[in-house]
């Protein structure tokens, strides 16, 4: 019994490493993440090396960690569907603003991202496919929120909002509000609220089961002053494509190629 009792402990501070990690995008060191989660480093170390060896962890060229692509295509499985459909509108759209577009679902009360069309150009936004980021200070969150009646999305703003950066909402009444407009004009903006130096655009998809997902455009935010309504009804435009084609309505997805 006693053996149970440590495999069931084990699993859940296994649990705790794999959520502190999905929430930096930027990796965690190894003191950083057993600090994090509150664990004794050895303890940490010693899980971590097996989550590594199973490809749930991996280590960055700065020794830092971050969630491995094992991890990666279980949290994304549930979603292949969306991603295969999704798949040649998002890279075409990718191509045509020549910046970062990105497909994220709704999980946990979170935003998952879940694939990634990356800009060519030199200076471009990543993020690693298979990590989450808040709703509330995101294009991509806000627009999932926005599909959500008031008090659903109240449920999933927390009562203390964390400032990521000086751009930060942190007025729980102003981001609800803020929602309203996002319902009324179907785009969400990020200028800088989340990750400083970067902004978004993004709007809101359902896959075939009704789930919620979004799609984002994600750039440096001095390339989206000035373009914020052409890269809107870009989103507008391809958010509708993806729809049809999810739907069942669209002539096939040799349609996305038309847009230039």
């Amino acid at each position: 019994m006693s053996g149970r009792r440590d495999g069931v402990q084990v699993l859940e501070r296994a649990a705790q490493l794999l959520r502190a990690l999905s929430a930096e995008p930027k990796g965690l060191t190894p003191i950083e993440l057993a600090d994090r989660v509150g664990l004794p480093r050895s303890t940490a170390y010693r899980i971590v090396g097996t989550l590594a060896n199973e490809g749930f962890v991996r280590v960055l060229p700065g020794g830092k960690l971050s969630i491995g692509p094992g991890l990666i295509g279980i949290a994304t499985a549930g979603r292949r569907d969306l991603r295969h459909e999704a798949a040649p509108y998002l890279e075409q759209l990718s191509h045509e603003l020549h910046e970062t577009v990105e497909l994220v679902v709704l999980d946990a009360g979170e935003a998952l991202f879940i694939d990634q069309y990356v800009s060519s150009r030199a200076l471009r936004v990543v993020a690693q496919v298979g990590v989450r980021f808040p709703l509330y200070c995101t294009a991509c969150g806000k627009a999932l929120l926005a599909e959500l009646t008031p008090a659903e999305a109240l449920r999933l703003i927390p009562a203390r909002l964390e400032p990521y950066t000086v751009h930060t909402d942190l007025d729980r009444a102003r981001v609800l509000e803020e929602l309203s407009a996002v319902r009324a004009s179907g785009v969400a903006y990020d200028h800088q609220e989340h990750t400083i130096g970067v902004s978004a655009v993004g709007a809101a998809i359902r896959d075939a089961a009704g789930a919620l997902a979004a799609l984002t455009v994600v750039m440096p935010a001095a390339r989206l002053e000035g373009r914020e309504e052409h890269i809107a009804a870009a989103v507008l435009r391809v958010r509708d494509e993806i729809q049809r084609a999810v739907d069942g309505d669209a002539p096939g997805a040799g349609s996305a190629g038309a847009a230039s």
